[in-house]
């Protein structure tokens, strides 16, 4: 019997309700389901023999869904109770004749691409040291100072070629379903979620020379801590894994070889979420 995970945001209130209906469904058609709810503190569920996960949330209940499920090509079914709803284009209204489709094998899957972020820490004898932190993101991996009004020195790689010399308050390293996100608010470029790139954009650089930047899907970006008068600094993926980082660490991020499939993710669920969200509606408000 087939088997479905329904992850389920904890702070929603009508999540609860919709998850009974969402069990009630799929029995009805031969379907096991095992919920997953997501409180403050993010449980680590293993989604290992699912055939599909939906998600009883925002963009965020998402974003965790899809690095757990993207290694086993589980596809996600976001069912949208937050605000932006970039990612998650299934409307609480819509949900049965959406799920309906996607059952059926009538309803599109977009594949996205996420980003591998690595984390080596250099031994006390300056040798090349061992993997302390790993994970995927599908939005973003952010660097930055854990305090206010101090800067991060970084230096900052692409491919092995020296790219530079950053101080700011952190960068944000983008796929292209982030670039709506944190990218966006330092100033990053609103990307197509079907190319396959990678966004750089500095936050609140102290030189106006530092702007974002465009890579192509092979970019390996290494991003040095250097000293920086005491300031500490915390690696984010996701907004939901976090871990301090220490001097001369090293972040790694690259394309990772995994993509997750979403359903009802479509350019028409992302072109919609634009206007309606952000204005793009060509009026004198826009």
């Amino acid at each position: 019997m087939k088997k479905c995970a329904i992850v389920i945001n904890t702070y929603k209130e009508e999540a609860a309700a919709i998850a009974g209906d969402l069990q009630k469904f799929l029995s009805e058609r031969n379907y096991l389901t095992e919920l997953f709810p997501l409180e403050r503190e993010l449980a680590d569920y293993d989604f290992s023999g699912c055939n599909f996960a939906v998600t009883l949330g925002g963009d965020g209940t998402v974003l965790y869904a899809a690095r757990h499920c993207a290694p086993l090509s589980i596809p996600v079914f976001p069912i949208n109770l937050g605000q932006f709803g970039f990612i998650a284009g299934i409307s609480k209204t819509a949900w049965q004749e959406k799920l309906s489709l996607f059952l059926d094998d009538n309803l599109p899957l977009a594949e996205r691409s996420l980003i591998q972020v690595c984390v080596r820490r250099q031994c006390a004898s300056g040798k090349k040291g061992a993997d302390v932190f790993n994970s995927t993101a599908l939005n973003d991996a952010v660097i930055k100072v854990a305090g206010a009004a101090q800067i991060a020195e970084l230096s900052v790689s692409c491919n092995d070629e020296p790219f530079g010399h950053i101080r700011s308050d952190g960068v944000v390293v983008a796929t292209p379903t982030g670039s709506t996100a944190y990218s966006a608010a330092a100033g990053g470029p609103i990307v197509d979620p079907d190319l396959d790139v990678l966004v750089f954009s500095p936050i609140c650089p102290f030189s106006l020379s530092s702007r974002p930047i465009v890579m192509h899907q092979s970019a390996r970006i290494e991003i040095q801590v250097l000293p920086s008068r005491g300031a500490k600094l915390l690696l984010s993926c996701d907004g939901q894994r976090v871990f301090p980082l220490e001097e001369d660490d090293i972040i790694e991020i690259r394309r990772a070889d995994t993509t997750v499939q979403l359903a009802g993710c479509d350019s028409k669920v992302f072109y919609t979420a634009l206007k309606s969200k952000l204005n793009w509606s060509g009026g004198p408000h826009a």
